[in-house]
């Protein structure tokens, strides 16, 4: 079992402030990696205004290529107080993913990819439509809340059991940003 950083899995009420800790980190990020971080998007729940959330900022960080990141990108991100998490390698193929905090709980999820991975654009439409689909929203918190209290303090069981949710809204998402663009 994978334990949650220093006790049980909480899931906050949306708060406000939570962008504004976004933009700070990216002024951060941005001058360390310069032109190298091809875009710094804000995603997970923390992004969804109204939406409850773990309190954890994830960004995604864009780079030209994952390989020249491993070399360019670590010691920046760790000068920042980020820890790399090279063990995530098999769960979240094609990134690299830092995080930064306390040894638990966590302030922030950092995930760095190129921006024509795959994944990059599910993170974002995934967003996007929660964004704009509140009924969605409120299904994701719902299992979010009932997930945290039933996971206590095993993530692994808590990112799982929201697999299902995620997978299914993310294919609608891409249909929906899809028709969106047409």
């Amino acid at each position: 079992m994978e334990k949650y950083g220093a006790g049980s899995i909480v899931v906050s009420d949306y708060d406000p402030s939570w962008p504004a800790l976004f933009a700070q980190e990216r002024v951060r990020i941005a001058q360390a990696l310069g032109a190298f971080a091809l875009a710094i998007e804000h995603v997970g729940s923390t992004a969804v205004p109204g939406l409850p959330s773990k309190p954890i900022i994830d960004l995604l960080v864009g780079v030209p290529s994952l390989e020249e990141a491993k070399e360019r990108s670590i010691a920046p991100l760790e000068a920042l107080g980020y820890i790399y998490m090279p063990d995530y390698a098999s769960w979240l193929p094609g990134e690299l993913f830092f995080r930064k905090g306390p040894p638990g709980p966590w302030t922030h999820h950092l995930h760095v990819t190129e921006p024509s991975h795959p994944r990059w654009e599910a993170l974002v439409v995934f967003r996007d439509y929660l964004r704009a689909h509140p009924e969605a929203a409120r299904a994701y918190a719902d299992i979010k809340r009932g997930l945290a209290a039933s996971s206590q303090d095993n993530i692994g069981a808590y990112r799982n059991g929201k697999t299902v949710f995620v997978q299914e809204t993310t294919a609608k998402a891409l249909a929906w940003h899809a028709a969106v663009r047409d």
